[in-house]
């Protein structure tokens, strides 16, 4: 049974969640501070629930919850400790009851940090921050039932060995929290499933494939293969695979998301699987919903 995910945001349904900027924030006196993210915090909470409840209503059965749900969380200057904030205690409590509503209707939550969490760099300082985004991220995901926190390799820094060396180092002081939760997945610009998946197996460190970044840098490994050797990297619940379409085609850059999915870019060994694919299109529930109304003859999941 194939689960397809909606990542983090609507495109037409009216569910939106709140965000903030450090230079709006700092202005404020700390009380009005307090206060205003509490406020922004307790709304993204609710908006969670009704994203829950539409997903699970519209068959789509994961939800890949944003980054900024706690906005500004670990800001060098603006961060906070939820519980310490006005209402702390009931907004934590309002992102339990979510939790609670995922497991119930059956619904997958995850997590996909921001493109500055970087566990190969160098640099000391990035490397903290870093760990530090990913413990927020687990907390939350703790109060969620989120079970996926999904990263990228980062870069190679001039050598891609010593970069993988400096992941596998941190990946050993990682809190359980964090650990638990971690994938990787291959880029479109450094790491291939050919860097990734072995690092995966060595580590114990589920994959989650893209197969667009895949088709945007490959390396020689074809599809099934990549598919075969992610799957043997799980070993909790069915494993979460990316699927997206290029904006322009087979032509140009072909980085760039297109709006909706091309059904011939869903690969035809994936029909048959057991997995959670997260479609990463720019019409989200919109591109998941005609996505689901084309795959004929996959069993999806349709909720409960």
């Amino acid at each position: 049974m194939i689960r397809l995910g909606l990542c983090c945001k609507f495109n037409t349904e009216p569910i939106a969640f709140r965000s903030a900027t450090a230079l709006h924030l700092l202005r404020l006196k700390p009380a009005d501070r307090a206060e205003k993210l509490a406020g922004i915090c307790r709304d993204n909470a609710a908006a969670l629930r009704r994203a829950i409840e539409y997903c699970a209503a519209s068959g789509i059965g994961d939800f890949r919850i944003n980054s900024q749900i706690l906005p500004l969380k670990t800001h060098p200057k603006a961060g906070y400790e939820l519980r310490d904030m006005p209402g702390g205690p009931a907004i934590i409590k309002g992102f339990k009851a979510c939790g609670a509503l995922a497991k119930k209707r059956g619904l997958r939550l995850t997590f996909h940090p921001d493109q500055f969490v970087l566990l190969s760099s160098p640099s000391e300082k990035v490397t903290r921050s870093s760990i530090e985004e990913l413990e927020y991220q687990a907390e939350v995901s703790g109060w969620t039932g989120a079970d996926v926190i999904n990263i990228h390799g980062g870069g190679a820094y001039g050598d891609k060995a010593a970069a993988l060396r400096r992941l596998a180092g941190v990946l050993k002081k990682l809190p359980a929290a964090v650990r638990s939760r971690l994938t990787l997945e291959n880029d479109d610009r450094t790491y291939t499933p050919s860097d990734l998946l072995p690092f995966c197996a060595e580590n114990k460190v589920p994959f989650v494939y893209d197969v667009h970044h895949h088709r945007c840098l490959p390396d020689g490994m074809t599809v099934e293969e990549a598919t075969r050797r992610a799957l043997g990297t799980w070993g909790r619940r069915e494993p979460v695979f990316h699927l997206s379409s290029p904006k322009y085609g087979r032509e140009g850059d072909p980085r760039p998301h297109h709006d909706f999915i091309n059904v011939e870019d869903f690969p035809s060994c994936w029909k048959k699987l057991d997995i959670t694919i997260e479609v990463e299109a720019k019409a989200k529930e919109d591109a998941v919903r005609r996505l689901a109304s084309q795959l004929g003859g996959v069993r999806l999941w349709r909720g409960k």
